[in-house]
């Protein structure tokens, strides 16, 4: 085998994972095509230490860190994994690994709208707790698609004006109403089919009868996919993930420490755990390298005790033939 270890992915849940297994002495290799998820995003957040680190930032860190325990680096995309642990990149390169840490993500499947792509990660956003404050007292939009509901109660803790657009035409049950009037969220029906924008800032949502509702932010539910299709020609499928009794997308299941029902695949970070922030996927890949390495070494254990036990079975017999042949010679 090339490596003990070929990690796919260099996001913070690929370089943590590598750096683990680095540092018990593996030979790692990374393979990243540098297309994190959270490359729109001014900053990482809820990370301790690292507060408000720009991604890009964030992962060159990890590099360095990485590459300082011996951590190799190809910039590539992996475009298939077959049995054996046979990886090929996009460059034409194939290397062999004893195991493989899948670390690719997920995408982020946002509604069809004119300009949100675009805004996405900066004032189109959807979590409260990766992005909320940085919007906090503005006047925040949030569409009622997926898991609005409950995103605009969020929401209205960081400000007092925010405004629920029913784009859908779902209407809120009555004990919703109620919440929302509890908590000051004022509500809009009505179809959205767009954004106003002006000099580089969200300034309104744009209704289909044409009015437009002044907001700052605009919260929306992407659908959460796990970028998963590699791991196919392994025979391993995502499986879907319910929050609140709705479908917000898919996983690849694997154990608490990542191990998946393929044995020597392991996955970590957003491929696993689609509300894993940065923080929470730097430790599962973290965790996910400290069970590679302890699976290895007990692979390891158990060969070296195979050959102890036949050195030590071919020294008894060899042992037994000279003793045989001194006393044939009166020794």
């Amino acid at each position: 085998m090339d490596y003990d270890v070929v990690v796919v992915g260099g996001g913070a849940a690929g370089l943590s994972g590598a750096v683990a297994l680095a540092r018990s002495l593996r030979s790692v290799l990374v393979v990243d095509a540098g297309e994190p998820r959270n490359a729109p995003a001014a900053g990482v957040h809820n990370y301790l230490g690292r507060e408000g680190t720009p991604p890009a930032e964030l992962y060159a860190a990890g590099r360095a860190e990485a590459e300082g325990y011996g951590v190799e680096f190809a910039r590539a995309r992996v475009t298939a994994l077959a049995p054996g642990f046979r990886v090929t990149f996009s460059t034409g390169r194939v290397v062999t690994a004893r195991k493989l840490l899948v670390t690719t993500g997920l995408t982020d499947e946002l509604p069809d709208l004119p300009g949100l792509a675009e805004r996405w990660g900066r004032d189109v956003l959807h979590c409260p707790f990766c992005h909320g404050y940085e919007v906090r007292g503005q006047a925040i939009g949030v569409l009622s698609t997926g898991s609005g509901m409950h995103q605009a109660l969020l929401f209205s803790q960081l400000s007092s004006d925010v405004t629920l657009f029913l784009h859908t035409g779902d209407q809120p049950t009555d004990e919703e109403w109620e919440q929302l009037a509890a908590r000051g969220i004022a509500v809009v029906d009505g179809e959205v089919t767009g954004l106003e924008v002006a000099d580089d800032r969200l300034t309104g949502v744009r209704l289909a009868s044409g009015r437009v509702v002044a907001r700052d932010a605009l919260v929306v539910a992407p659908r959460f996919t796990a970028n998963s299709d590699l791991l196919a020609g392994l025979g391993l499928a995502p499986e879907p993930v319910e929050m609140m009794g709705r479908v917000v997308g898919h996983r690849v299941p694997a154990n608490p420490m990542g191990a998946t029902a393929v044995p020597g695949v392991y996955v970590a970070g957003n491929v696993a755990d689609v509300s894993a922030q940065v923080v929470v996927s730097a430790a599962a890949g973290m965790r996910a390298g400290a069970a590679l390495h302890g699976e290895l070494m007990q692979e390891e254990t158990r060969a070296a005790v195979e050959r102890r036990r036949v050195f030590s079975a071919a020294s008894e017999r060899e042992l037994s033939a000279a003793l045989t042949g001194a006393r044939a010679h009166g020794l």
